[in-house]
């Protein structure tokens, strides 16, 4: 009775201090992700001769490292978005005066062109102040879209924030951490315990693996798709792609909306090519190769790994790429165990 209750206290107080700190979680669990991914890295350097000691030396570079890879790429983005900005407001206080120009690529749709016609004509073509689609964005509407961009973008920061802290803590552990985790994971449920720990990390790996190098792939190869087309600032493009690529069924949202400023600037082979061209690079991806990448290194059936992977991120956002796999993997290693 006395191990019962010391178990049952236990529970309750792990369970009391996760509700406590539930709003720092995501963070911990990003932070969680990049370190295991990193650890091979980590480990390397811990053995070189000129690193040897220097823990937490280690962890300032590959904290600040992770933090400018993320960092710096916003920055560009808004760096150049604010090179646009005056040309695009200039563009925005002439539609609202005179409207947008319906373009001639409308009147040679194959079919449905006198609707498209029709509703160009009814919504954008007259001053867009007075525009019926124009109607549900009064300033309230924007305010509080605004209100609530702010907040959210204040949230991602301190998630941020908070994940970057975590990760140093987490770095300057090093070794000692993971020999830690393993050993109460051995205490707690024996050889299998720690194995299965193992194989969890390993699952982890190849997921971040699978997403970053395909991303990155498909970023290259649809980079070079829009400088080819003439899709202006082709390279920053390509680099949104890669980043939307690393998320299941994302980078389309990317290239439909460059096929369809080529289709609206008149260009109509180049548009369906790069349609085409993305469509089977992503299909050809998230079908075959990000799953064989993910599946070698945990040794788990396509069909887990896309379960893993959607269904993870379904159910747990975008930290749910990882858990999921994970998940599976523990499922897998459950299911061999039973069998034999």
């Amino acid at each position: 009775m006395q191990q019962v209750a010391s178990a049952v206290l236990y529970i309750g107080l792990v369970l009391l201090a996760l509700w406590i700190i539930r709003a720092f979680l995501p963070a911990v669990g990003w932070a969680c992700v990049i370190a295991i991914a990193l650890w091979p890295v980590l480990r390397k350097i811990e053995d070189h001769s000129w690193f040897t000691g220097r823990t937490t030396l280690i962890a300032i570079i590959l904290t600040v490292a992770i933090a400018l890879l993320v960092v710096l790429p916003v920055a560009i983005g808004i760096g150049q978005a604010s090179h646009e900005a005056h040309d695009l407001l200039v563009w925005f206080k002439s539609v609202q005066e005179n409207g947008i120009a319906m373009p001639d690529i409308v009147q040679r749709l194959p079919f449905g062109s006198q609707q498209v016609a029709a509703w160009w004509q009814a919504n954008l073509a007259q001053p867009l102040r007075e525009s019926p689609a124009m109607k549900g964005l009064h300033g309230e509407a924007v305010v509080t879209f605004g209100r609530h961009f702010g907040a959210r973008a204040v949230r991602i920061l301190v998630v941020f924030g908070f994940m970057l802290v975590t990760l140093f803590v987490i770095f300057q552990a090093g070794p000692r951490l993971s020999g830690a985790l393993l050993k109460g994971a051995q205490r707690a449920f024996g050889s299998n315990g720690a194995q299965l720990l193992e194989r969890m990390a390993a699952a982890v790996r190849g997921t971040v693996a699978g997403l970053v190098v395909v991303g990155i792939g498909e970023g290259a190869l649809l980079g070079v798709a829009y400088g080819l087309a003439g899709v202006p600032h082709a390279a920053l493009l390509g680099f949104v792609t890669a980043v939307a690529a690393m998320l299941p069924f994302c980078a389309p949202i990317v290239f439909c909306a460059a096929a369809l400023w080529l289709f609206v600037q008149g260009m109509v082979a180049w548009a369906i090519g790069l349609a085409v061209f993305g469509f089977v690079v992503v299909f050809i991806a998230e079908h075959f190769v990000r799953p064989v990448i993910i599946g070698n290194s945990t040794r788990l059936p396509f069909l887990l790994v896309l379960f893993g992977i959607l269904g993870g991120a379904e159910t747990f956002g975008l930290l749910g790429l990882f858990i999921g796999p994970a998940l599976m993997t523990v499922l897998m290693v459950l299911w061999k165990d039973w069998v034999q």
